[in-house]
């Protein structure tokens, strides 16, 4: 199997256990009395599945593309800042009237 294609199952199954560490985690503080919403109806399950899965798309996505960004080299050098040669003088403009 291609490393990257390795790269990527792996990365979204950590998105998938991360999702479900979040769902837990809202369930367990029963953010927006959510815990009550979905122990109290017949449709629960089904509601709780489709949260880990829609997280689970979201936590994967972000999961891969920090995988993919973080492979980028390094730079080497100097990052930036002022040119150590530059003097900066004052500029005298005419101001006309229109």
């Amino acid at each position: 199997m291609p490393k990257l294609i390795r790269l990527y199952i792996t990365q979204v199954a950590l998105g998938f256990v991360i999702s479900a560490v979040f769902v837990a985690v809202l369930l367990l503080l029963n953010v927006a009395n959510l815990r009550h919403l979905i122990t109290g109806s017949d449709m629960g399950f089904i509601a709780l599945i489709m949260i880990w899965f829609m997280n689970g798309i979201v936590f994967a996505g972000v999961q891969f593309a920090y995988a993919i960004m973080s492979m980028a080299e390094k730079p080497k050098g100097p990052r930036g800042g002022t040119p150590v040669a530059v003097k900066l003088e004052p500029v005298r403009v005419e101001a006309r009237r229109s």
